[in-house]
């Protein structure tokens, strides 16, 4: 397993993320510790949740990913093992079970989610806390076409950075980033945080695959620059590019049988890119699976990829694309298919 370093931070994290999302309501407790101890024993050492896991977000759900992790954490010796992040919902008034409806970054709010998430995790400090997306109207879960609102009331990034540097001094978290967020965003976070003193934002979570590569455009300069690397959420495009769902297949039990709703991978140009990176993967003796992340994590932006699984078999293929080392004519296939199909999926 190959360890990069997280942000400027000192701290080394797997190329490999164990993502979580699924715990609680696809995998059950004990799943969800079988996977962890397969991970760490493969050299895995970074962990990703939420306060709002698991997902489809619903109030009887919520925080049962974090307790999951908790409960190995207990065992003697796991705390040391890994390095935890986890994420404060940003501003919602979809979560009315949410500390109440109108969730925001504000210093309440935050506070209020820190302590749940070391209370159901069990543990004195987290090591990476991420603002889960901004608390302004702009453009993240995959909208397009910005329009701008002069008046919309956000929480200003400096509150935002000023609760999160107390918790520091606290010793409640150690580093703080981002997720889901803008090239402007992120620029002035980190302008925040160098004229100010405030915690500077050590990564950013985006989404990034074969299928939407639109970090690529504004924000993958920033964070080579700026030593703000992306921790890469969806490199399967949520299974669709281990290529399951091709040719009409509908696997029994696969997360988007389960939940149909996500349709961001489905769409007809996201099928026909598909398509092609699967095709491209067999011709060149790999799994499919296995050529979406080891790509993702080739690139010189990412620090980590976060995969997720519900079985074993699939988290050791997934495990295994760390070793996989992407020759310059797969490359060349790569970018072939994306030319002709770019971001089918932003």
């Amino acid at each position: 397993m190959e360890y990069r370093t997280l942000g400027r931070t000192g701290l080394k994290v797997s190329a490999i993320c164990l993502g979580t999302m699924t715990w609680g309501e696809q995998n059950t407790e004990s799943d969800a510790h079988r996977q962890l101890d397969f991970a760490v024993e493969r050299g895995v050492n970074f962990i990703d949740t939420a306060e709002m896991y698991s997902i489809p977000v619903k109030a009887s759900t919520q925080g049962r990913t974090e307790s999951y992790i908790g409960s190995w954490l207990k065992r003697p010796g796991n705390r040391d093992r890994v390095i935890v992040a986890t994420k404060v919902s940003g501003r919602s008034r979809d979560f009315t079970w949410l500390r109440e409806g109108g969730t925001r970054l504000d210093r309440a709010n935050i506070v209020q989610a820190v302590e749940g998430s070391l209370k159901r995790l069990g543990i004195e400090t987290i090591d990476l806390y991420q603002l889960h997306w901004p608390d302004r109207s702009t453009n993240f879960f995959g909208a397009l076409g910005y329009v701008h609102k002069p008046n919309d009331h956000s929480v200003p990034p400096e509150e935002t950075l000023s609760v999160l540097a107390d918790l520091v001094k606290e010793g409640k978290i150690r580093h703080a980033g981002v997720s889901n967020e803008t090239p402007w965003g992120l620029m002035h976070y980190l302008h925040l945080a160098e004229t100010r003193g405030l915690p500077r934002m050590a990564s950013i979570q985006n989404p990034y695959s074969l299928l939407n590569r639109t970090f690529e455009i504004g924000l993958a300069e920033i964070a080579i620059r700026e030593s703000c690397g992306l921790l890469a959420y969806s490199p399967l495009g949520f299974g669709v590019l281990t290529g399951k769902y091709l040719n009409g297949a509908r696997p029994q039990g696969a997360r988007l049988m389960l939940f149909p709703e996500y349709r961001r991978y489905t769409s007809g140009r996201a099928t026909r890119a598909t398509a092609a990176y699967v095709e491209a993967a067999r011709r060149h003796g790999l799994a499919p699976a296995q050529l979406a992340i080891a790509y993702v994590a080739s690139r010189p932006f990412v620090t980590s990829a976060i995969i997720g699984a519900t079985t074993l078999p699939q988290l050791e293929e997934d495990i295994a694309a760390a070793e996989v080392r992407l020759g310059d004519e797969v490359l060349r296939t790569i970018e072939a298919a994306h030319a002709a199909d770019p971001n089918p999926s932003p």
